[in-house]
């Protein structure tokens, strides 16, 4: 069974930090990764990282959030600093892993698990 456990949420003045953690079980992943969805908003990717160490992140976060992945302890991290008000999310964590792939259309067969969110709250 796959279970995904976030933690690290909070509330931060503007300009602070917050390390966000993800803790996979169950099963390796191919990518994990961030999204985020504010009050009346989509969820959004935020930063994702491959189990290779390639990385792309949402350019409102560039610069300011870092992703990274520990494979031994199946865990991803966000470290978020300079943050600032329109930050303020829950904050899913995803992580993806192929099951296969389609031959006829060149895609990769992959399913998604998420975690149950953590909030996170920048005053200003």
């Amino acid at each position: 069974q796959v279970q995904l456990v976030e933690s690290g949420g909070g509330l931060v003045q503007a300009g602070g930090s917050l390390r966000l953690s993800c803790a996979a079980s169950g099963r390796t992943f191919n990518a994990m990764g961030w999204y985020r969805q504010a009050p009346g908003k989509q969820r959004e990717l935020v930063a994702r990282i491959t189990s290779g160490g390639s990385t792309n992140y949402a350019d409102s976060v560039k610069g300011r959030f870092t992703i990274s992945r520990d494979n031994a302890k199946n865990t991803v991290y966000l470290q978020m600093n300079s943050l600032k008000p329109e930050d303020t999310a829950v904050y899913y964590c995803n992580a993806v892993t192929q099951i296969g792939r389609d031959l006829s259309i060149g895609r990769d067969l992959t399913i998604d698990y998420w975690g149950q969110g953590t909030q996170v709250t920048v005053s200003s």
